[in-house]
């Protein structure tokens, strides 16, 4: 069959084994069928092209949700752009004006606080809250343990609270 033959079959033992179990993570991450479906493709076909680049360091599962969780991350802030710019689009006056001003200004001062912590903290805190993640499936993707994730959430969890209490 040739180098490139048994590469593409590798390939698609890959993809057999691992398209539903990053089909789920990033699912959990995007809450949209469509959207993890596309980003599953997206990861695998990545992944594909450059094989080369994954050490054995992690686990090959580890990597593609590593990929996956770039390409959410990515997509997440070309939305964000968007919906901003909608948003302001479609404001009103009056008291929805005032309110959602407010809502969008303390939305800011946390997402300030959060990309201002160290990593790992900002990273398993935001695989928690807004992935939706399991401790289990945070520790595996650090290769740690479900304590260590634990225990990291709770440290910047703490240290998100204490800087917003010292701002008040």
């Amino acid at each position: 069959m040739g180098k490139r033959g048994d590469e593409l079959q590798q390939f698609s033992d890959v993809y057999q084994q691992y398209s539903a179990p990053v089909h789920r993570f990033l699912l959990s991450l995007t809450r949209d069928e469509a959207l993890a479906e596309e980003l599953t493709q997206e990861t695998l076909y990545r992944a594909f092209l450059h094989i080369d680049r994954f050490k054995g360091q992690a686990s090959l599962y580890g990597w593609l949700c590593q990929i996956a969780k770039n390409l959410y991350f990515n997509e997440y802030k070309k939305n964000k752009r968007r919906a901003d710019e909608y948003a302001w689009d479609e404001i009103e006056s009056g008291d929805d004006f005032t309110i959602r001003m407010l809502q969008k200004e303390q939305a800011i001062f946390v997402h300030r606080i959060l990309h201002a912590l160290p990593e790992p903290y900002k990273e398993v805190f935001t695989l928690k809250v807004f992935g939706e993640l399991k401790f289990r499936e945070i520790a595996s993707l650090f290769g740690k343990t479900e304590s260590w994730a634990k225990m990291t959430y709770y440290r910047a969890k703490e240290r998100i609270v204490t800087e917003m209490e010292a701002h008040q």
